[in-house]
Formats: structure tokens, C-alpha cells, sequence
């Protein structure tokens, strides 16, 4: 890494984000292994083998519209003032017409469909209105989807809107990969899981995170909290070695208890410790025999932000996929954002609208990394790239919606 990665300050050197990450993925290894599940059972999943249609869509020849099927050429000059008469019979042949719903067969003989509201009926004669060419209001077999096309390729994460495609088509069970089996490791002295004495904290960072594993793609086992020094750390680590990324929460900074970087760097390596990243600069990136070991802070914003920077690309790169851009929304900023020059800054917002399209973002908080209310309350957060020193107030934003994003 050379020096145009990293930015001075606090710890020794601070790399910055965007490399950071590159030396985490490099260090991934995706999952070869897939398995075969109904399509009810899919949604989420990333596709290993290519889905083809095993069926056209339509089946058969349907009419789009309520109305009478024709022969169109028996419609041939029919308006207003000079309307076709036709006969209706339960079948089409020269000079008839049948009754239609929308979505039904084309009866055999016929070739278009008169809309309803271009006809009158008096006793078994119709009037036609208009005349219609072949093929008007009427879909043809494979005009969706043609039998054997193409419709997804491996690496696409499947969305419930695709899962009813592959069913309209009649495909079966289909192959995904395996979901990337996540070891989440909180960490810390003083964490309980409920009913926290004096000087205790609930144990938040490890359930928050196991669920961000399973919203983007993983299979996520939280561990209970380990405390008791660099033997424990170390035993949780070599313990979890055969999942496919080991996440450890808390004991990244530089105090005397942040031992995890050191216990992970005496396994196997620790590429990156220190980030220009705000919050979530006491992150680190490392892997112990071919296993990724994300190291997240332990205040909870800075967590939460370095598992979206870091965690989840990893997940999904050893998912075979690729993390979908974060919605965002435009909005003017209320007040001033203010960020340190080569630091990446995510400042937490809420969004407001004044129902005629204009949306304002209002800071919830741009500092400290211990609030988890200036993420839970708000509505997104204003990215502030390092080659920033922050965003004016009025100027215009890209508020990322990340929290909606698989």
C-alpha cells in the first residue's frame, strides 16, 4: 500500500477505506459449494447454475382484452357510421364471433379480438366499430418469454419478482450457492445479555450484526460474549476457522484491552488496522489460514459502519455476488456537515419532504460512535468522501437509504 492509501493521524497510519476493502477482498475466497431449492424458498439467494424457461409464456395464444374474437378481416372497413354485423356462435368462422374474456385462449379460427366498447349486441347480432388487424389485442405464444430463453445467469441474487418468473416458465428447484456461514464474535468486558448491573452494557453489536449477516446473503451464528483476555479471543478465533468469514466486535482501539488485532496478527496476518473512516476508525481487516477475520469496533456506529464498508462486500464476494448500490435520495442539507480533510465521513440524517418534491436532510450527529440512536432514528446517512472538508449548508446531498438494501 503506498502512501497515497493512507492518512496520518491517531494510530501509525490510517488506510484509507477504499483500499481497505480491496485488501479484504483479495483475501476472499468465494464458496464452492450450492444446493437445490424450490423457488418459494429462493428469495435472497444467488443463482449458481443459469435458469432457462423450460416453457413459452403465454402457453397459448391470449386475448388481452374483454371483447369478441374475429377473423379480422370480417371487421375490414367497420366504423361508426358503417358497422360490421357479425353473428355470435360459440365458434369463429367466416361471419361470426364469440364472446372473450380477457386473459382466455383465442378461439381456433379467429385471429384478433373487437374490444367490448367497439360493439353493440341486439339479440345474437353484433355491431362492430371498429375494425381491427390481425393480431390486435391478442399476446402470442412465447411474446414474454420464448421456450429455452435466457433468463438468468449465475451471480444474479434472486428478488420474489424473479422467483415468479421462474415459476411461470415451469422450472423446478433451482441451484444457489451456499449462503457464506458467519461466525459473529462480540467481544468485551462488562457486556451481559440482559438486566445490565451498574458499569454492565447489553450486548447489542453481536445481534445487530448476525442480522445484518442474514439481510445480506449469509448464514450468520452469533457467539456469546467473549471476555477474558487473549487465550479466550484466541480460542473463539480457531474455534470458528471453518466458517467462511470470522466477524469479531470490540477490542480494536489502543487501549490496554484491545487485544483483538494482536491475537488475530499471532494466528496469521493483519493487513489493515486503522481506517480513515468516520466513525469506525479502530477497524481492522485480517485472515487466519485462508479465512477472512473482519475486526469491527466495538461503539456501536462505528461498528455498523465499518459491517456495511467492509462485511458486506466480503459476503458478498463469497457469495458470488455483487452488494447493489444504496438507494439514495436528494435532499438540501439544513445545516453544516463538517468532516477532517482524507477522512471518510458518514453523517447520520433524517429526511424531510414538503410535499411538492423538495426534501431537506437534517444531522442527526456527524461525530462519536457510540450512538446508536443517530443511526436507528435516522433515515440515512450523507457520505462525505476524503477529498472533502465537509458540505455546506443548503448544498445539495445524496442521502444513502442503506438500511433497505440487501
Amino acid at each position: 500500500m503506498d502512501d497515497s492509501d493512507h492518512h496520518r493521524a491517531g494510530f501509525e497510519t490510517y488506510a484509507r477505506t477504499g483500499a481497505a476493502r480491496r485488501q479484504l477482498l483479495a483475501a476472499v475466497t468465494p464458496t464452492d459449494g450450492t444446493e437445490r431449492v424450490e423457488p418459494r424458498r429462493a428469495d435472497g439467494r444467488v443463482v449458481a447454475t443459469a435458469i432457462d424457461a423450460d416453457r413459452p409464456v403465454p402457453r397459448y395464444e391470449r386475448t388481452t382484452v374483454d371483447g369478441y374474437a374475429v377473423r379480422a378481416g370480417d371487421t375490414f372497413g367497420a366504423s361508426e357510421r358503417s358497422p360490421a354485423s357479425l353473428r355470435v356462435t360459440d365458434t369463429v368462422r367466416a361471419g361470426t364471433a364469440t364472446r372473450v374474456h380477457k386473459g382466455s385462449e383465442l378461439p381456433a379460427g379467429a385471429d384478433a379480438v373487437v374490444p367490448a366498447e367497439a360493439t353493440d349486441l341486439t339479440g345474437g347480432d353484433l355491431a362492430v366499430f371498429e375494425a381491427v388487424p390481425e393480431g390486435r389485442n391478442v399476446k402470442a405464444v412465447g411474446e414474454d418469454v420464448a421456450e429455452g430463453q435466457r433468463l438468468f445467469e449465475p451471480g444474479r441474487r434472486l428478488r420474489p419478482s424473479d422467483l415468479g418468473l421462474v415459476r411461470a416458465v415451469g422450472h423446478g428447484p433451482v441451484e444457489v450457492y451456499d449462503r457464506p456461514r458467519t461466525s459473529v464474535v462480540p467481544t468485551g468486558e462488562g457486556v451481559v445479555e440482559s438486566d445490565p448491573a451498574t458499569g454492565e452494557t447489553v450486548e447489542t453489536n453481536g445481534r445487530t450484526v448476525a442480522q445484518y449477516v442474514e439481510r445480506w446473503g449469509g448464514e450468520a451464528t452469533r457467539r456469546e460474549v467473549v471476555s477474558g483476555g487473549a487465550d479466550a479471543v484466541r480460542a473463539a478465533v480457531e474455534r470458528d476457522l471453518d466458517h467462511d468469514v470470522v466477524v469479531t466486535i470490540g477490542g480494536t482501539s489502543v487501549g490496554e484491552r484491545d487485544i483483538v488485532p494482536d491475537v488475530v496478527a499471532s494466528l496469521g496476518e493483519v493487513f489493515v488496522h486503522g481506517v480513515a473512516l468516520a466513525p469506525g476508525r479502530s477497524a481492522a481487516l485480517g485472515a487466519v489460514d485462508g479465512t477472512p477475520v473482519v475486526m469491527l469496533p466495538g461503539p456501536p456506529v462505528g461498528c455498523i459502519v465499518g459491517a456495511v464498508q467492509f462485511l458486506r462486500p466480503a459476503l458478498a464476494a463469497l457469495g458470488h455476488a455483487s452488494p447493489a448500490p444504496h438507494p439514495t435520495t436528494e435532499a438540501r442539507l439544513t445545516r453544516k456537515v463538517p468532516s477532517e480533510p482524507g477522512v471518510r465521513t458518514f453523517a447520520r440524517v433524517t429526511v424531510e419532504g414538503d410535499g411538492e418534491g423538495t426534501r431537506t436532510a437534517t444531522p442527526t450527529r456527524t461525530e462519536g460512535a457510540g450512538a446508536l440512536s443517530s443511526v436507528a432514528l435516522a433515515d440515512g446517512w450523507v457520505v462525505v468522501r476524503e477529498e472533502r472538508e465537509g458540505y455546506a449548508a443548503d448544498e445539495a446531498v445524496a442521502v444513502e437509504e442503506w438500511e433497505g438494501c440487501a
